[in-house]
């Protein structure tokens, strides 16, 4: 399974529509998560016209986005792989530990706000915590990013943080 995870899109002020660098990575999912602060219900309507789409809402989401389906927080299950997603996972201190409590059965766990990719983990903990920052409103980072996840019999086999600008 093949995923692409965006986050922070801000349409239509950062997102006009879908950016060529981040299409070409869509046209190859299996699935797109979205980790919050889409703003319009419109853009999850055009990634869908690549992939299925699960998302949860950011603190920027109005009732659209919600109306669209976007619940608080979302936990999944990819090909075997426990999943969760949440929009804010709170101060960088604890933050992996709090995340453990906050979804205790999920292997990997999605969350966006910061705007800051991060890829990182704890084994005594036995997470992964994952942040694709925004492929469109990049604020103090040297490039826009999305977030490449490959996941195979409940395996997460590859995660990978991708600029696109």
């Amino acid at each position: 399974m093949n995923v692409v995870v965006l986050s922070d899109t801000h349409a239509p002020r950062r997102w006009k529509s879908c950016p060529p660098a981040v299409a070409v990575h869509l046209r190859g999912a299996d699935l797109i998560l979205h980790a919050g602060d889409v703003c319009t219900a419109g853009v999850l309507d055009e990634l869908a016209e690549y992939a299925p789409v699960r998302a949860v809402l950011g603190n920027n989401d109005g009732p659209d986005v919600a109306a669209w389906g976007a619940p608080e927080t979302l936990e999944l299950d990819l090909d075997g792989l426990p999943v969760a997603m949440i929009h804010d996972s709170g101060q960088a201190k604890g933050r992996l530990a709090r995340m453990r409590r906050r979804f205790p059965g999920a292997a990997l766990a999605v969350f966006g706000h910061s705007h800051i990719p991060l890829d990182a983990s704890d084994d005594t903990l036995g997470l992964r915590i994952f942040n694709p920052g925004s492929p469109t409103d990049r604020r103090r980072q040297p490039r826009g990013t999305l977030g490449l996840l490959e996941i195979r019999d409940g395996r997460l086999l590859d995660a990978k943080i991708v600029p696109v600008t």
